[in-house]
């Protein structure tokens, strides 16, 4: 590990294992538990909207659940007004160490509600929801970041990092993309501009899918820390400096899932990216269609083997 660069993840946030998964079942925790054993600094929750989280004690419920050993933890919020943002950062804070406004996420659903990558347009408001939760939350050491896209006229994102520093925001995270752009190339030279033009830590987003793409991309932009998310959903080891999902990982993750009661359907999905890398297409079939925890477990042992033939 780069002691000048940490490795965050953003758990789960905006991935589409399934929308059952997603939806009713996913193991938030569980998978933060499991990438925590392996050398990730920071774990964040999934986009959460603060409105529906405020009025809801089943969204309370279903959205945040943590342990003593989950932490540190950023919980991150879609809001569109400064007081939604900084009741819900007040809610949590006893139970996690930071909020995170999300003002990258793409999606239309959230552009059209006023949530995600429509506040990089917003950046008055952007502010002024910083302001709120500093100025809300009693407990100074208590963070109050931003997750952002990046404008075609970076003058624009440049403006909008520089006035939520003006608020004390924590840290700012940069996916190196545009609201429009999905697949295309991570601007690199965007993130540094960004990192030189304020004087908070900035973390990079985008395309982290191996150990060398951390140590790249700091390399690339001198950011204070390396964020991923799909990249660990295919190998949670992958900041402990694994290639692919080491066996060690897949029995961890099977033994957390059943000590947490991880959902079937979520416990299956995660396994499915596990092995994508290290297994054939045959083999990929035949697990495909496994129904059940103990069938996976059969099957996981009959062709990889236990943990127990790790040590011998």
């Amino acid at each position: 590990q780069n002691s000048s660069c940490l490795k965050f993840v953003l758990c789960l946030l905006a991935l589409s294992i399934s929308s059952i998964c997603l939806k009713h079942c996913c193991p938030r925790l569980a998978f933060r538990s499991l990438v925590r054993k392996y050398n990730c600094d920071i774990c964040f929750t999934p986009m959460i909207v603060a409105a529906d989280f405020l009025r809801s004690i089943k969204a309370r419920d279903s959205e945040f659940t943590t342990n003593e050993r989950d932490r540190p933890l950023i919980v991150q919020f879609a809001a569109h007004d400064a007081q939604s943002l900084a009741d819900a950062a007040c809610a949590v804070a006893p139970f996690s160490d930071g909020v995170d406004l999300n003002c990258g996420c793409p999606q239309r659903w959230a552009m059209s509600a006023g949530y995600g990558a429509c506040l990089i347009n917003k950046p008055e408001l952007v502010k002024d929801m910083v302001r709120h939760v500093r100025n809300q939350v009693d407990n100074p050491n208590y963070t109050a970041s931003i997750k952002i896209r990046i404008h075609k006229d970076l003058r624009q994102t440049v403006d909008l990092c520089q006035k939520a520093e003006s608020a004390g925001v924590s840290w700012i995270t940069v996916h190196g993309r545009t609201t429009e752009e999905r697949h295309q190339p991570v601007h690199y030279d965007a993130i540094k501009t960004i990192k030189d033009s304020v004087s908070v830590p900035v973390i990079a987003n985008g395309d982290i899918k191996y150990l060398r793409d951390v140590e790249s991309t700091h390399e690339l932009t001198g950011v204070d820390g390396v964020m991923a998310a799909r990249g660990l959903l295919a190998n949670p080891a992958m900041f402990a400096g694994y290639e692919d999902t080491p066996l060690q990982c897949i029995w961890d993750w099977v033994d957390i899932s059943v000590e947490q009661g991880t959902p079937f359907t979520c416990f299956h999905h995660h396994l499915i990216y596990m092995l994508e890398r290290v297994s054939s297409q045959p083999e990929r079939k035949v697990f495909n269609s496994l129904s059940s925890t103990s069938a996976v477990i059969d099957y996981l042992q009959n062709t990889y083997g236990s943990v127990h033939d790790l040590r011998t």
